[in-house]
């Protein structure tokens, strides 16, 4: 930080000290990373602790009582349930580090580096909305099953299961509006500095 002293105005002398703020990183992107961070972190927790047991009764002969079995539905099922936890578990800990180091060069660092974040940021984006979608097609054929398959759907039966899965999907999506705006905000900022050119 630099501190001088204003100089005289209208030949008055004044002895205020004033002291320049450095700007490293705008608060707008310091926010979009912290909201990243949160909620592809608690979108990975709610889905990797998202379990339920129900007990089902089971007929193997109509001349018997139904058999019950507990069956127990838990993300690690699903490999797409298992792609999601682990991208938004990935995100988590890109965002943890991007703000490190994005606190600690600022946005006018070194080009390449500033570079590098901007690109992981966009590979962010493409990481959870692909596991975003592809656990909201299984969430969704699990709401509703599939006729022509004949596969039944499961969420009138597990559904505390689906209903915390349907949050972390709306959390995940949310972290990746974040990560899209951090790389909305890099281009914006981009395209300002080459119209002060």
């Amino acid at each position: 930080m630099e501190s001088q002293y204003k100089p005289s105005v209208n030949g008055v002398e004044s002895h205020v000290k004033v002291v320049e703020k450095p700007r490293n990183v705008p608060s707008s992107d310091f926010v979009l990373r912290i909201l990243g961070l949160i909620l592809t972190l608690i979108a990975a927790v709610v889905t990797g602790v998202d379990k339920q047991t129900k007990i089902i009764p089971l007929t193997l002969i109509k001349t018997l009582p139904p058999l019950r079995v507990p069956v127990t539905a838990k993300w690690s099922d699903m490999s797409a349930f298992m792609y999601f936890v682990v991208a938004n578990a990935v995100a988590c800990s890109y965002a943890a580090i991007s703000l490190l180091v994005v606190t600690m060069v600022g946005r006018r660092g070194k080009g390449g580096r500033v570079l590098a974040v901007i690109l992981l940021d966009l590979h962010m984006v493409g990481l959870l909305f692909s596991a975003t979608g592809a656990a909201a097609a299984v969430g969704v054929i699990g709401k509703y099953g599939n006729s022509h398959v004949e596969w039944k759907k499961v969420c009138n039966v597990f559904d505390t299961f689906c209903h915390h899965l349907a949050i972390s999907l709306a959390l995940s999506l949310l972290g990746s509006l974040s990560f899209l705006g951090l790389v909305l905000l890099a281009i914006f900022n981009l395209h300002k500095k080459s119209r002060a050119k």
